[in-house]
């Protein structure tokens, strides 16, 4: 009988194994669809109803800090019966239905690759919305993050080594940059990188920026606002001018900043949306800015995005700088 039962064991697990190889070696169809894009599956009735409404309402909320609003995601929606091979492949996809449970789900990887699939069910339309307002924020940083880790995936393909920049070893970071931004200082103190853009923009070629430097710590958490702003103001006057004397890059004075706690790194950070603008010019954009608390220092370690792009939207570039910062690690 023992005997046996360890043939048996044996047996189940080569078939464990051989299943778990053949999923391995399974060949997936290669996924479209662009960053911030999002496959809505759900039936007309649906969409067009009560929790349609509430689904539109969380998925094209609109991005923080941009001089127009522009939504969280660019959507398609098809009913369920058209889910077919085609749309199998879309790299981000959102199913919304009606079903025997009420449930949240996310998986990657089921019909494509690189694939994030998301469902949402209920047993009743009543309970499809209450399941919507439920999740909002689990369907919004899913998608997110997997976009994130994507671009972050396609950057490590052609980024600098770790000690191409003198600033980030003097402040002992590290960061994965792809090379298609360049230098625009790096004093050892202060990084300034640029990413030219072109494809329509108005007014010349665009740019997206990465900046990196350190401050001391505020004595006090009180009027972040105000700290974080002046701190931008200063850093903008000493490096970053403008075209003409007396121009420089400040916080802009008719938008108040959105300050929020989070986590960069293992490390409590400040992130602040916000818009930028040249003192005595008109140029302007959005930045999103990141003050890492290294207590170890008694510093900030201060790292920001901002974007020039007049005319068109500047979600996707903000995006995409945005998985540059995230990529921080200090040493």
């Amino acid at each position: 009988m023992k005997k046996f039962l360890l043939l048996f064991s044996v047996f189940l697990l080569v078939i464990a194994c051989d299943s778990k190889e053949k999923k391995e070696q399974r060949i997936y169809m290669e996924s479209n669809g662009r960053m911030n894009h999002l496959l809505v599956v759900m039936n007309e009735s649906r969409w067009n109803g009560a929790s349609g409404d509430k689904l539109k309402e969380i998925i094209m909320t609109p991005v923080l800090g941009m001089p127009q609003d522009e939504n969280q995601f660019s959507i398609t929606q098809v009913p369920e019966d058209s889910f077919g091979k085609m749309f199998k492949a879309s790299r981000n996809v959102l199913v919304v239905t009606v079903d025997s449970t009420n449930s949240f789900q996310a998986e990657q990887n089921v019909y494509a690759k690189p694939q994030q699939i998301v469902k949402v069910t209920a047993t009743s339309n009543e309970d499809l919305t209450e399941m919507l307002d439920l999740y909002k924020e689990q369907i919004i940083s899913t998608f997110k993050n997997f976009d994130i880790e994507n671009v972050q995936r396609s950057h490590r393909k052609n980024a600098y080594d770790q000690d191409a920049f003198q600033t980030l070893n003097n402040l002992g970071l590290e960061m994965t940059i792809p090379k298609i931004f360049r230098k625009v200082d790096d004093t050892g103190d202060f990084l300034w990188l640029r990413q030219h853009l072109s494809g329509g923009i108005a007014q010349g070629d665009g740019t997206s920026n990465i900046l990196v430097y350190s401050v001391p710590m505020p004595a006090s958490k009180k009027g972040l606002v105000e700290t974080i702003s002046n701190m931008r103001d200063t850093i903008g006057k000493k490096y970053i001018p403008g075209r003409k004397e007396n121009m420089h890059m400040i916080t802009e004075k008719l938008y108040t900043p959105r300050v929020f706690q989070t986590e960069l790194d293992e490390k409590s950070c400040y992130v602040t949306y916000g818009k930028w603008e040249v003192l005595n010019d008109f140029m302007a954009g959005p930045f999103l800015n990141f003050a890492i608390e290294d207590t170890e220092n008694n510093r900030w370690v201060v790292l920001e995005a901002f974007v020039y792009a007049p005319s068109v939207n500047k979600r996707d570039y903000m995006f995409e700088v945005e998985a540059v910062l995230k990529t921080i690690h200090l040493k």
